[in-house]
């Protein structure tokens, strides 16, 4: 890594400028002449039938342009997953029946957003109330009420359930028969929200000839674009998703929301361009939030700590609508097979329809829920064998090479190494052992040290599959990069730029990035499966290499030597050995013009995850191929417990990760640190309060998050598995949403380290903390 000139550098972002002097335009900030404001009513009713609307009134309100309602859609439901087993379960505004409160019913344009929220008033629907449910167990109960009937293939006698993961190998029966120690155990996680800076927004514009501009708030622009056209009855062609910066979204922006479909219908019917922009509060109360799961494990292992079986069933209450429900349990499953050999294993996971607003992603998807379940009943086995969480962890890690059950292979995993050097770095031994022999001090501040492990996929075979990427050099010898990849702030465009930057040896600086519009950039797979650097960053190589290759070919004819005798170093290209015979690229794109038929030095590079695999695995039987690059790490805890006020502090964080190389250190630690900050808020501050469907604190003075003066020291340690080669395709692995889960579990564990009192469910707050030392009642 060290022989390389941009990858493994600790560049600056590409967009740094643009962000902290305010130029960079984010959808909330466009306007386009005579942009109209557009507003949604939203349902008052947990679950109701729509017996009328009545539009009239605001219809003939003065500045009011355009009212919609389901009437005025063609009725095409749709969903984030979208399959034959699943199909979609949503219409983008309600028709007849609302089963959430918020759900979408009505949508105005007006000249202003006062108008706007008049005509909402004006709007008089009548609701017949029924009865709802909101807990997912309540909910599967056979005389809960129906919110959508259980799915035909699930044929236990449950009720509202949306889909099933079921799964597994070995026997579990003979497995535990075998265990010299087995222990069940039940874990709760909570809901939280994804904490975006940017609220949801679109801006729509509807051109007299048929095209649909949309400029949104998200995750990725071919999906979108995708979604709008099927619901709004329009060619692809005709819809035309552009670049705009994205102020945040950790998996919350992804799926086609009702505000992106309301814009553009309402558009379509003022003939003026549309924005609609969440408030705060809408997004508290009626957008997509995290999944809480419920996760019950039962494992049996030798007196040795191997494991031998496992038996799981998670329940995840999904919401009104499937949303990423089935894709949470189906994950789940996928969590529970990557950081530890399992010879016996039973998964069952549950998708839950309830009457809450819909869940979606929400970094690291499931991970973090999963991995506190695991990680924590990992070290209560630990403690009752004996062992050190070290040791039990190393005896049961994956190692390089292992085939894992569905087929895919970890290769040159680095877990064991990430363990073995996050215990190393931090004293984990010592510490440990030093925390618990001071149980009886009158000192009411304890100092506590937890372990727990990881690991995450890097990109999957998930609409539209693959990226591709288009490198084009300028007269000037400049490159112009263009990717449909979506920047919403892990540093795409800059990550993208040093890879083409290596291959041709031009500077980042040099290189200019037109991204993430459907009409001029090429497809991509979107921010969202943490395959960015990985997939995409391989199409860009791909492209980059074209171009070198074209240079090499050039230079070798205009200097009369071999290419394998030439050398590329920042925009020029000269023998080896003697760097006076040399060209400029400028001068080669000049003469490539001249002699290749006005070839003006375009390269193309298309990248597909598992390239012989047909499809995505089941999600229900989980069979087929999920990634071919997975990431590992193992992070550890020091906490500090107040045992008279039952606070707990999160002193320091350290991450082993095996990422395969970092293509941009500074980027890859700031990941490391948001993430740091991500699970620090879920163990302590985060938390959606809902009853009966209601959101209880809609705003930032009522959910708490994380501060600067919250944020624990975190270090990082790379545990280099892979290395970059220019000319040759790479294995680098994810960063981005792995790291936010080991590290709730270890916190879980070093307060028990510190106070011996095991926590089963989040967040971790001063009640449950004084609960378990016996102070409160």
């Amino acid at each position: 890594m060290s022989e390389l000139d941009y990858v493994g550098k600790r560049i600056l972002r590409k967009d740094g400028p643009d962000k902290i002097t305010g130029r960079a335009k984010y959808t909330m900030d466009m306007r386009l002449p005579g942009m109209l404001v557009g507003r949604i009513l939203r349902s008052p009713c947990p679950h109701a039938r729509i017996l009328n609307i009545d539009t009239s009134r605001a219809e003939k309100l003065p500045g009011v342009k355009a009212v919609i309602t389901a009437n005025d859609t063609l009725g095409i439901k749709h969903a984030f997953v979208e399959t034959p087993r699943y199909p979609p379960d949503q219409y983008a505004l309600a028709a007849n029946r609302v089963r959430y409160v918020g759900e979408e019913v009505a949508a105005v344009a007006a000249i202003d957003p006062y108008v706007a929220e008049e005509a909402l008033h004006l709007i008089q629907v009548d609701y017949e109330e029924m009865p709802a449910v909101f807990d997912p167990i309540e909910a599967m109960r056979q005389d809960a009420p129906e919110i959508h009937p259980t799915h035909p293939k699930v044929k236990e006698p449950f009720k509202n359930i949306g889909g099933k993961t079921y799964s597994g190998w070995g026997d579990v029966e003979t497995g535990f028969a075998q265990s010299d120690y087995m222990r069940e155990d039940r874990f709760e996680s909570h809901l939280r929200t994804h904490g975006y800076l940017e609220t949801q927004v679109a801006l729509a514009s509807f051109e007299p000839a048929g095209k649909l501009n949309i400029w949104t708030s998200s995750q990725g622009p071919f999906i979108k674009r995708e979604k709008l056209a099927r619901t709004l009855g329009l060619p692809l062609s005709a819809v035309r998703v552009q670049m705009a910066y994205v102020g945040g979204a950790f998996g919350g922006k992804v799926d086609l929301y009702a505000h992106e479909f309301c814009a553009a219908l309402l558009s379509m019917k003022a003939g003026l361009p549309v924005k609609i922009a969440a408030t705060r509060e809408e997004v508290f109360a009626a957008y997509r939030h995290g999944q809480p799961l419920i996760v019950e494990i039962k494992t049996g292992v030798k007196k040795d700590g191997t494991l031998l079986a496992q038996q799981i069933r998670v329940i995840n209450n999904c919401g009104a609508y499937r949303g990423t429900g089935v894709v949470v349990i189906f994950l789940a499953w996928g969590f529970v097979m990557l950081p530890y050999r399992l010879p016996n294993l039973k998964y069952e996971g549950y998708a839950v329809y309830t009457n809450n607003p819909p869940r979606t992603a929400q970094r690291g998807h499931g991970a973090p829920q999963l991995r506190f379940a695991l990680d924590s009943q990992l070290d209560m086995i630990a403690e009752e064998l004996g062992m050190d969480p070290v040791e039990i962890r190393l005896k049961n890690a994956r190692q390089p090479g292992e085939q894992l059950p569905n087929g895919d292979n970890v290769h040159n995993c680095g877990l064991v190494e990430c363990i073995e050097r996050a215990a190393e770095h931090t004293g984990f031994r010592e510490k440990h052992l030093q925390n618990r022999s001071v149980g009886t001090t009158l000192d009411p501040l304890r100092r506590g040290i937890g372990i727990a492990v990881s690991s995450y996929h890097s990109g999957s075979l998930i609409y539209p599959n693959s990226s591709s990427a288009v490198v084009k050099m300028n007269d000037d010898g400049t490159l112009t990069l263009m990717t449909g990849a979506m920047d919403i702030g892990q540093g795409a465009e800059t990550i993208l730029s040093q890879i083409v930057a290596e291959e041709v040896q031009v500077p980042v600086d040099k290189i200019e990035v037109i991204a993430a519009d459907t009409e001029t950039t090429p497809v991509d797979i979107g921010s969202w499966i943490s395959g960015n650097t990985y997939v995409t960053g391989n199409a860009a190589r791909e492209a980059a290499s074209v171009v070198r290759k074209k240079l090499l070919d050039l230079a070798a004819e205009e200097l009369e030597a071999s290419p394998e005798d030439l050398v590329l170093d920042n925009m020029r290209v000269y023998v080896a050995g003697s760097p006076g015979r040399a060209l400029k690229y400028r001068d080669l794109f000049t003469a490539s013009i001249r002699k290749r038929r006005g070839d003006p030095i375009i390269g193309e590079g298309h990248w597909r995850t598992m390239q012989d695999v047909p499809f995505h695995p089941s999600l229900a039987t989980t069979k087929g191929r999920w990634s071919e690059n997975y990431a590992f790490d193992a992070q550890v805890a020091e906490v500090e417990v107040n045992t008279e006020t039952g606070m707990v502090r999160l002193v320091r964080a350290v991450t082993a990760h095996d990422c395969g190389f970092p293509i941009n250190p500074l980027l890859v630690e700031g990941q490391i640190d948001g993430q740091i900050s991500m699970a620090l808020g879920h163990a302590f501050l985060e938390e959606v309060i809902m009853k009966d469907g209601r959101t209880l604190n809609p705003s930032w003075l009522d959910y708490h998050m994380p501060c600067i003066h919250n944020m624990a020291v975190s270090e990082s340690i790379d545990v280099i598995t892979e290395t970059y080669d220019v000319g040759r395709s790479y294995r680098t692995k994810e960063v981005g949403e792995g790291l936010v889960s080991a590290i709730l579990a270890a916190i879980a564990n070093a307060i028990f380290n510190a106070i011996g009192v095991r926590l089963y469910s989040t967040p971790f707050t001063p009640e449950k903390i004084l609960r378990g030392l016996g102070r409160i009642k």
